[in-house]
């Protein structure tokens, strides 16, 4: 065996022992398990969206392909970035975390032009059609960059075969294709190189320059352009959407949060079958046929919210249509005048998502604005109740700035970790994908999502459940156990520097119960604590705290940069320490802030002033109600 610093980094696929049976044309057990998880898991859930508003089940499907489209992209998205583009991995997670951060950050604009104008199925569906064009255009792949050595005045060209798992990086010399390490200096060394090679077996470090040769700028142009599209359409749609899920519930419903908690199965759901098959296009037939799968769809999610709208009976329609008819500019009307400014916004997102170090003031300045106008809000139309209400949903939503920054590490740093230091394999002579690993979140929900939906039925109905600050506090010990799991996994790696898969799993299932402690519960208490005039903004401010969590996660996730070659990293040893290293960190923040949550818990839950509380007699009422025609639920 070669030392470790000088393990020769073939593809991750011949590490785990993939068979060429799982290549191209077959699916293989993991794919096959995925479709089969699914269709059991959604029994329970449709036998309870029985007993929920009917427009229920229009959201949970459009939203469901909507996620599915989002989240295909993004299982793949680092990877698109580090192996066909060649950003380095400090370049390539930055401009991750500034594509997601406006992700979340445009809703801030969707919220209060819905709120203001159209109207949240309006901006809905907008969103989508915005949303349908960008992940087709991300399908326009164009040519790889390419990974050159200098030496001696000579240029040679590092060749790669496959993508993610299975990709396999060589040096070309002459007609000679040589795999190659890491040297303990830095330098290179290249396996079973000839003595008589132009480019000696070993190369110190300094001794060669490494150097990219970028494809066209045209196609990088597209990448951004199409990141531009699916970040407005996210935020005319994302918002909105979660808004019309607590309109169709009478106040202090006890189905309220079992609602949400259905409707966040149906977003994972979605999320679920795009890791597993984006993922499996994207590394079997190209990158284009992954996002080109997400485009699809988005596309049904699009036509499923179109038919569905008579089920929403009246929900999300315009405050003021008679004002979006009015003309504006010349003929054009306020509707198409919003439609036009937020194509022109595409322009602007497409400049500012290629330059991330402006994101920060950008959440600042958003942060300051939609804060300042809460306040004034609070001080000149609430009552002290209404106003204690939006203090505490704002509390709730500081606090999950915490959560979603560790926990939308997935998307980069734990995606990476998957591909370098885990081993993927299966058993049965079969292994996933690092992208298949952002399945295991998802599959979880679609496990867990009925029955914490069920908990908090049977809580609620009994006037026993939990307050929201406690969730809350579970929530942040949770997902800082889960990255402690990595921490102690880290002692269990092997000879090259791979954790047992059995450990990311626990961490991602530690993830994910923390996650159904706070997400459904957060959106529901925005609509629960806000009022009916700023409930869109209330609820974009949610995700404006996801987007400072985003923006905050590429600042953490650049910590774990390696050094890499042609996408491969070099020296997976020290990635994996790097690692360990700052897992522990973060590990520690999250349950150290849950534990001061929980604490603060008893105090805190006095501003809701009742509003978090269930009424048990409400829910009979509801079925009461349904019984009668023209009602809600009729």
């Amino acid at each position: 065996m070669l030392p470790p610093r000088l393990l020769i980094l073939k593809g991750r696929g011949l590490f785990r022992g993939k068979t060429n049976e799982q290549k191209v044309g077959t699916l293989g057990k993991f794919e096959i398990f995925g479709l089969i998880f699914a269709a059991l898991t959604f029994i329970p859930v449709a036998l309870q969206l029985r007993n929920h508003p009917k427009g229920l089940f229009v959201l949970f499907f459009a939203e469901m392909w909507e996620r599915f489209s989002y989240y295909g992209m993004r299982g793949i998205l680092i990877f698109y970035l580090t192996q066909h583009f060649l950003f380095d991995d400090k370049a390539a997670q930055g401009q991750y975390g500034a594509y997601t951060s406006l992700v979340y950050l445009l809703p801030l604009i969707g919220g209060l032009m819905a709120d203001k104008f159209l109207g949240t199925r309006k901006a809905i569906a907008f969103g989508a059609l915005l949303l349908v064009a960008g992940h087709l255009t991300m399908a326009f792949e164009g040519p790889a960059a390419k990974q050159i050595l200098n030496h001696n005045g000579a240029a040679y060209e590092f060749q790669v075969d496959g993508r993610m798992d299975e990709r396999q990086v060589r040096l070309k010399v002459g007609d000679g294709l040589y795999e190659f390490s890491a040297l303990p200096d830095g330098g290179l060394a290249f396996k079973d190189m000839p003595a008589t090679s132009p480019v000696p077996a070993a190369l110190p470090k300094g001794s060669f320059e490494l150097t990219v040769e970028k494809a066209p700028d045209i196609f990088r142009h597209v990448l951004f352009l199409a990141l531009a599209l699916i970040i407005m359409g996210v935020g005319f749609l994302k918002a909105n959407i979660s808004t019309i899920v607590g309109q169709l519930y009478p106040e202090r419903d006890p189905r309220r949060d079992p609602g949400f908690t259905l409707y966040y199965y149906g977003i994972n759901l979605g999320a679920f079958l795009a890791s597993v098959f984006c993922g499996y296009l994207g590394q079997n037939y190209g990158w284009s046929w992954g996002f080109g799968l997400a485009g699809v769809g988005m596309l049904l999610g699009f036509l499923v919210f179109v038919w569905g709208k008579p089920l929403l009976e009246g929900k999300g329609e315009p405050p003021a249509p008679e004002k979006l008819k009015k003309p504006l500019l010349g003929p054009i009307n306020v509707e198409w005048t919003i439609y036009l400014a937020a194509l022109i916004g595409v322009g602007a997102v497409w400049l500012l998502v290629q330059n991330n170090a402006s994101i920060g003031i950008m959440l600042g300045v958003g942060s300051v604005a939609v804060l300042g106008y809460l306040l004034w809000f609070c001080f000149t139309k609430c009552s002290k109740i209404e106003r204690e209400r939006i203090f505490l949903a704002l509390i709730l939503i500081a606090s999950s700035v915490v959560f979603w920054t560790l926990f939308e590490q997935a998307g980069s740093s734990l995606n990476q970790f998957a591909e370098r230091n885990t081993d993927l394999g299966i058993g049965g002579g079969e292994a996933i994908t690092a992208a298949q690993t952002q399945s295991f979140n998802a599959g979880f929900i679609l496990l867990f999502a009925p029955v914490f939906a069920a908990i908090w039925a049977f809580l609620g109905t009994r006037g026993k459940d939990l307050n929201p600050v406690v969730k809350f506090g579970i929530a942040l010990l949770q997902v800082g156990a889960g990255f402690m799991v990595l921490v102690w996994g880290a002692s269990f790696a092997d000879a090259s520097f791979q954790v047992p898969l059995l450990f990311l799993v626990l961490a991602y299932l530690l993830h994910t119960t923390g996650e159904l402690c706070l997400s459904p519960v957060g959106l529901s208490q925005m609509t629960k604590l806000s009022v009916p005039a700023v409930v869109s903004t209330v609820m974009a401010t949610w995700f404006l705290a996801s987007s400072w969590a985003q923006w905050l996660g590429g600042i953490i996730a650049q910590l774990t940069a390696a050094e890499t070659v042609a996408g491969q990293v070099l020296d997976p040893g020290k990635a994996l320490a790097t690692y360990a290293e700052v897992f522990q960190m973060i590990g520690l923040w999250g349950i150290g802030l849950g534990v001061i949550l929980l604490a603060a818990s008893p105090w805190l839950k006095k501003l809701a002033h009742g509003a978090s509380d269930t009424d048990p007699l409400a829910v009979h009422e509801a079925f009461d109600r349904k019984r009668k025609p023209g009602t809600l639920d009729g």
